[in-house]
């Protein structure tokens, strides 16, 4: 079943992952309706924690966020970050850069994951990505993409797989503000270490770690 919408999250929380019980909340998650997948976030310095989901309806990602969710977050007693991102209209510009969303399969497994997303409002198909994917193919380090783009805000992103932490780090911190600037936007960015939930997203059928 294809890919219709995703959804981010993460707590405002520090728990390292090997402490944190994903066991339990994967359980609760594999009988969540819509969801096909998730891949889960561990901050990088902060320990915080979230995941990348793909639903196989928007709707089923709204039931999501405004139901489930929240319940998890209160359990944990940590204030929360929600995204929703249409999946369809980012299918091309996905696939050309390697997303395994879309069917790519890494050649190597990522060592960490890059979500941004810019503080500005342009309909996925007005968007340069044409353009920005081969500079982004030239990123050292990058092993793939996958667009996001903001449901009703049409805010634009992606969540991006290294083979480093560093390499993910150094994309952070020193080309994709160029980019923000270039919109003049402001951003968010947020680096994730893969390599410590392999297990977990496995678990989840997360097509990283396929």
């Amino acid at each position: 079943m294809s890919a219709k919408a995703f959804v981010y999250t993460e707590l405002q929380i520090s728990v390292p992952f090997a402490d944190a019980p994903w066991r339990d909340v994967n359980a609760s998650l594999r009988v969540q309706p819509g969801l096909l997948n998730k891949t889960w976030l561990a901050g990088v310095a902060n320990n915080s924690l979230g995941g990348l989901y793909v639903f196989d309806s928007v709707e089923n990602a709204q039931k999501f966020v405004t139901g489930y969710f929240p319940g998890e977050a209160a359990k944990f007693g940590a204030p929360q970050t929600t995204r929703i991102f249409d999946a369809e209209i980012v299918k091309e510009a996905s696939r050309d850069i390697n997303s395994p969303h879309f069917g790519a399969v890494l050649s190597q497994k990522p060592g960490a994951f890059l979500y941004t997303e810019v503080q500005i409002s342009v309909p996925f198909e007005k968007a340069p990505w044409k353009a920005r994917n081969p500079v982004l193919k030239e990123a050292p380090g990058l092993l793939a993409k996958t667009w996001l783009s903001g449901l009703h805000s049409n805010s634009l992103g992606g969540l991006d797989a290294f083979d480093t932490v560093e390499n993910a780090t150094a994309f952070a911190l020193n080309e994709f503000p160029k980019t923000a600037l270039a919109l003049n936007a402001a951003f968010t960015t947020r680096v994730f270490d893969a390599a410590v939930v392999e297990e977990a997203s496995r678990q989840l059928r997360s097509p990283f770690f396929t």
